[in-house]
């Protein structure tokens, strides 16, 4: 999982030192960053006036390298620092004193002429608001919509949160170094960063072994190995039977996430439906099964088959008593449970009551939007997403995966994993029942709670980057063979 470990700004620094221990200098590592950043910039552009903006730090320093760097090899530079070079220290000083060009003083007239502009200001550490002469330069940046291209990370993101500090710059390209931090991933701070490259500068692998990072990337590298194909032996009651629970009126819901949990291999899917719908289910997709449970009673009832071993509730199922109990009976039972929607909102109100069941239950996912998180969780929303996250699963003991452009998916023991998959045309109703089935179906197949989740989130993005503009929550659901199919054959 190290290849897609994500580090805090602390676990960086904690990697640099631990680096510079192993023998590679502070010095060299600023060499490395600065050569990284030019080669990737003359691959792609050609010689052109290019500005550096450099802070008072060692994101400046390795600004000075790549100014240095790009000068000798014929391109025309102009450097302008914040602050006074004298102030300068450390490694950042000694690369100042290697530029033997002329030093402007950061001011408006610094964009004036040029095509490019790197942005060497302030690294990950910044944790102050930008005012001032920095602020009107990058707000100029912005309205002259300059090309821009950001060292480590756009000055002004927050490198844990990525929270904007006054103003950020829009980037095109943000070259960041060993490792992605937190703020390049999460909203808003990824809307600044444009595209992210991760240069490697000489940190040796091995430092991970002792940081122990704890945030990932989602990709299928860190899972692959664990997805739950079938075996030549298979059956359907070893593929898993998942229950979904459906609503009284809104009935479409339960159906797509039965479906869902079809598509992602569950060998059974029955929607456990009230009498009152029960003929619109059972005029459904004739491959779900549908049972008539009458009340939360009949359906706890129902669940005592040992067979059923994934139970989701809340799609359509309306916020209401009977969802309550249905919830707490599934949990009383010790059954692995996907709580979604209004299985979550139901509980808005005694939240410690849901909470203190899932402790005795087996496993369970919590899979809600930021409104029926801040309903169910008394968390300050000022604080940032990855935070929140982890505070809900440490609270709930379960798996909490909060929906957005930059799903963050965490389990009690502080594991996180940011989502990496995903389009904006996912804001369309279903894509969240469909997301509930998949998760469901993968339980169902015995898949571990936490794998289950990442795995349907990053499938759930894919589905809808393949399918393109347009894409509504059938579509993903028919979108997953094909999926599945490539991973298989990798």
């Amino acid at each position: 999982m190290f290849s897609k470990a994500i580090l805090t700004v602390k676990e960086m620094y904690h990697a640099e030192s631990l680096s510079i221990e192993n023998g590679v200098s502070g010095l060299t590592l600023m060499e490395n960053a600065g050569k990284a950043v030019t080669n990737i910039i003359t691959t792609r552009w050609q010689s052109r006036p290019i500005t550096v903006l450099c802070g008072p730090g060692n994101n400046g320093g390795d600004g000075f390298v790549i100014a240095r760097l790009l000068a000798d090899i014929g391109w025309p530079v102009k450097l302008a620092l914040l602050g006074n070079i004298n102030a300068l220290t450390g490694d950042a000083a000694t690369n100042a004193r290697r530029w033997n060009k002329p030093v402007e003083t950061l001011s408006l007239q610094t964009l004036d002429e040029t095509e490019i502009v790197i942005d060497a200001l302030f690294g990950v550490g910044l944790n102050r608001d930008l005012k001032g002469k920095v602020a009107e330069v990058i707000k100029a940046i912005n309205m002259r919509s300059l090309t821009c291209i950001a060292i480590d990370i756009p000055s002004g993101v927050h490198g844990d949160s990525g929270k904007i500090l006054g103003i950020a710059p829009k980037a095109k390209l943000t070259v960041t170094f060993f490792r992605p931090k937190p703020g390049h991933l999460l909203i808003p701070g990824r809307e600044s960063c444009g595209e992210l490259v991760v240069a490697d500068i000489g940190i040796p692998e091995k430092v991970l072994k002792s940081i122990r990072p704890s945030i990932f990337y989602n990709d299928p590298k860190i899972w692959a190995d664990r997805y739950p194909w079938p075996n030549t032996n298979s059956h359907k009651y070893q593929r898993g039977h998942a229950i979904i629970a459906g609503g009284d009126t809104v009935t479409g819901a339960a159906r797509l996430a039965a479906l869902a949990a079809r598509r992602i291999g569950a060998g059974l899917v029955t929607i456990a439906a009230p009498t009152k719908s029960f003929a619109i289910y059972s005029a459904g997709l004739p491959g779900n099964l549908v049972k008539e449970t009458p009340n939360a009673k009949a359906f706890t009832t129902y669940l005592n088959d040992p067979r059923s071993n994934a139970v989701l509730i809340g799609p359509g199922s309306g916020i209401s008593l009977e969802t309550h109990d249905k919830v707490l009976g599934a949990l009383k039972l010790k059954k692995t449970c996907v709580l979604d929607a209004d299985a979550l909102t139901t509980f808005s109100d005694n939240s410690k009551l849901l909470f203190n069941s899932i402790q005795y239950a087996t496993s369970c996912v919590l899979t809600p939007h930021e409104g029926e998180f801040q309903r169910l969780f008394n968390i300050d929303p000022i604080e940032d997403k990855l935070t929140r996250t982890r505070k809900a699963a440490e609270i709930s003991s379960a798996v909490v995966l909060l929906k957005g452009p930059d799903t963050v998916i965490t389990e009690p023991n502080g594991t996180t994993v940011i989502n990496s998959t995903g389009t904006p045309f996912l804001a369309t109703a279903g894509s969240g029942d469909v997301l509930a089935g998949m998760i469901t179906g993968l339980l169902a197949q015995g898949a571990n709670v936490f794998d289950a989740t990442i795995i349907s989130a990053w499938l759930h993005g894919i589905a809808a980057e393949n399918f393109g503009p347009g894409v509504i929550a059938e579509d993903l659901i028919d979108e997953i063979p094909s999926i599945l199919n490539s991973l298989m054959n990798k």
